[in-house]
């Protein structure tokens, strides 16, 4: 069975991505807004990542493109997805330490995207905190960033789908 039947170009790749990153993205605001649950910085980093390969999507959408075109926008989105995967399995990884092995908290990401500079605001929150690793509950077994993890997961079929196509494309 193949990823990328004949019938499905890089727009209708790209659509199906940018349903995925809303849907990502309205569970998110559903979770803070209606179930109150504040996101931690790595949680934030996650939204930018489902942005930036919303984004991406988008404009593949937007413009429809064939052969190379499908070949660049696929990697855009593949690099946005993979670094969403990275942040997830970070924030997977730092909820599954024992409780003594658990960075201690520090500021808060607004109060650090202030006073520091970018990079030093970015190299601390991937380094995690201790309101990363709390779990704020269980959706059917798993910790909000573990289905988030599985949610980027899925989501980097589709930019892989574009790339098998456009491959295909161009061997025909």
């Amino acid at each position: 069975m193949s990823i990328a039947p004949r019938g499905i170009s890089a727009r209708q790749w790209s659509l199906a991505g940018l349903a995925m990153c809303v849907l990502m993205m309205a569970v998110a605001l559903a979770l803070q807004y209606v179930a109150g649950l504040e996101p931690c910085p790595l949680c934030i980093f996650q939204r930018i990542a489902v942005l930036a390969a919303g984004a991406v999507f988008l404009v593949a959408a937007l413009h429809g493109p064939r052969g190379r075109g499908a070949v660049v926008y696929g990697l855009l989105a593949l690099a946005a997805v993979a670094g969403g995967i990275a942040v997830a399995g970070r924030h997977v990884w730092l909820q599954s330490l024992p409780a003594d092995q658990v960075p201690s908290c520090g500021p808060g990401l607004d109060y650090m995207l202030e006073v520091l500079p970018l990079w030093d605001v970015l190299s601390r929150v991937l380094s995690g905190s201790g309101e990363c690793a709390t779990i704020d509950g269980y959706w059917w077994g798993l910790t909000l960033p573990q289905w988030t993890l599985i949610g980027f997961c899925v989501l980097a079929l589709i930019p892989l789908g574009m790339l098998v196509g456009a491959s295909r494309g161009r061997r025909t």
